[in-house]
């Protein structure tokens, strides 16, 4: 099924409560990433619209690095990517 708007926004991540919770900012993760991470997706992420994989991925990767905990990804999407 190709994306539309209905089927892109799947609501407010997990990962929002926890960075809001844990005052992490969109920042401090791009910070913290090795990868190419940009503030646009990870807010994307936060506010549920649907991102891939491998987004979800490097997003996982800078969290676990900013805060030196160990996350699993159903602990900060409600989905799974694309």
């Amino acid at each position: 099924m190709p994306p539309t708007p209905e089927n892109m926004d799947v609501g407010p991540q997990p990962l929002d409560d926890l960075m809001d919770h844990a005052n992490i900012s969109n920042a401090d993760l791009v910070q913290a990433s090795t990868a190419q991470l940009t503030h646009k997706q990870i807010q994307k992420a936060r506010k549920g619209r649907r991102i891939t994989l491998n987004i979800q991925d490097k997003i996982l990767q800078a969290l676990c690095t900013h805060t030196k905990q160990t996350f699993a990804r159903d602990q900060l999407f409600t989905y799974r990517g694309n």
